[in-house]
């Protein structure tokens, strides 16, 4: 149903967003410290093994696109990770996920001066001819001045040039309106006749380097090759533009989508003692996009998951439902791993769903959404009251769910999402700067101590979508 895509589409860019908007819930200041949990975050801020497992799949593996071989190779690193850790029930659980590759690209200005240009196909993308596309730009501001200029852009390629804004405390990161002409600016660009488009990189800062991600051609009859270029290089174009200087480059894409491929979620538990058929779920996405390591998407959320898990288990706590560590296969480009976890595991019943996918920063509060207004708000004073009961200090921010996590919200499960100071992660996303010295093995572990404590509480306490 159009509600539901809606929904989960509104999931994910809220959390990707960082949460801007959302209304924080106060956290009651009464509650006694639950003393297991305040056991685990102290020993999981003290390890790092969350940190050495980053640094082994960063490092040894690197980034990790839908039916690569390295995702192959991260699917086998995790379970071997997960069995040395002594974690039970450890598996694959075949999923079937699409393929693209970008091949060879590059862009090259020809007019007013011969310069190449940075450039990153956008997933999802077609090719361009093999002789490439020459064409003059025409640089808009976004989907408005695009619709505005009409017939100037037939026969052009489409530069939309529509900045990110900086990251403030009070209106977050404004990715989720940024992002629009990325995802949706092939169709836009074609509608008026333009024969290519470059989208300035959804990033505030930046050091010449592209920003890629995916994009949606939809329903459209004509598809035209979509690129990510340096927000510098975008900046550059329409300057020449500003002077009447006519500026014209070639675009040459290799870009293909291939037969689906056999990929898998990774899982395994910690058994419950008293209620095992009843999950708490908590977990990142393993894939990435082709360009750096993918350690702070989604690298991170999976080493702290991975090592929350670790620590209850170390400590030799057995909670009294299951909690299961899930890495999902296929966020970045389809959500394949995620429907087929809600589908092969939906006679189960999930008290919750809680990942991390928004980099290794400092952990400020815990997104919760559901699709029933009432139950959410129900949940949300549950949940305010479990963070009360551990280390952290952190508040509730509702109506911010989780990617991975919406199909099971779309069943009633209550989502929940780490959210984490965002000042800086825009910085890197999808980009070649996404590497393992980004981030910060304290603000890691810290991370990895919230989900650890966070799971334990869950695991133990009352439910929270009930």
């Amino acid at each position: 149903m159009a509600w539901r895509r809606a929904w989960i589409l509104g999931l994910w860019a809220a959390l990707s967003c960082g949460g801007a908007g959302a209304r924080p819930a106060a956290v009651p200041t009464d509650q006694p410290v639950d003393a297991a949990a305040a056991r685990i975050y102290a020993a999981a801020l003290q390890d790092r093994g969350a940190w050495l497992k980053l640094v082994e799949l960063c490092d040894d593996i690197g980034h990790r696109l839908s039916g690569s071989p390295q995702l192959d190779q991260a699917i086998a690193w995790a379970q071997r990770a997960m069995l040395a850790d002594q974690l039970a029930a450890v598996r694959a659980e075949p999923v079937r996920v699409p393929v693209w590759r970008r091949g060879e690209e590059s862009l090259q200005v020809l007019e007013p001066r011969l310069l190449p240009l940075e450039v990153l196909g956008l997933g999802g993308s077609v090719a361009t001819p093999e002789q490439g596309i020459a064409a003059e730009v025409v640089v808009v501001s976004g989907r408005a001045d695009l619709q505005q200029r009409g017939s100037q852009l037939r026969g052009k390629i489409a530069v939309i040039n529509q900045p990110m804004p900086q990251w403030s405390a009070l209106t977050g990161t404004g990715y989720a309106a940024a992002v629009q002409a990325r995802v949706y600016g092939a169709q836009w660009a074609a509608e008026q006749g333009a024969v290519a488009v470059l989208v300035r990189s959804v990033t505030a800062h930046s050091l010449g380097a592209p920003h890629t991600g995916g994009m949606r051609y939809g329903d459209a009859a004509i598809r035209i090759p979509a690129a990510a270029i340096s927000t510098e290089s975008a900046e550059l174009l329409a300057r020449w533009q500003a002077r009447g200087k006519a500026a014209k480059v070639l675009l040459k894409m290799q870009a293909a989508t291939l037969p689906d491929a056999q990929s898998a979620n990774v899982v395994a538990e910690i058994r419950g003692r008293e209620r095992p058929e009843e999950v708490v779920v908590i977990g990142g996405h393993l894939d990435t996009w082709d360009v750096g390591q993918g350690a702070h998407d989604d690298g991170a959320g999976c080493a702290m998951a991975m090592q929350a898990a670790a620590v209850i288990q170390r400590l030799g706590l057995v909670p009294r439902r299951t909690i299961r560590v899930v890495l999902w296969t296929n966020e970045e480009n389809g959500l394949a791993g995620a429907r087929a976890y809600a589908a092969a595991h939906a006679s189960e019943k999930h008290v919750a769903a809680l990942e991390s996918d928004g980099g290794a920063f400092e952990p400020q509060a815990i997104g919760l959404a559901h699709p029933n207004p009432a139950v959410q708000a129900a949940a949300v004073g549950k949940l305010a009251h479990l963070l009360a009961r551990m280390p952290g200090g952190l508040v509730v921010q509702a109506g911010i769910g989780s990617a991975d996590a919406s199909p099971l919200a779309e069943k009633g499960v209550v989502a929940l999402s780490l959210q984490v100071r965002q000042d800086r992660y825009f910085d890197y996303h999808h980009s070649a700067a996404d590497t393992v010295d980004k981030v910060d093995p304290a603000q890691l572990a810290k991370g990895s101590a919230t989900l650890a404590a966070l799971a334990w509480l869950l695991a133990e306490g009352e439910v929270l979508g009930e």
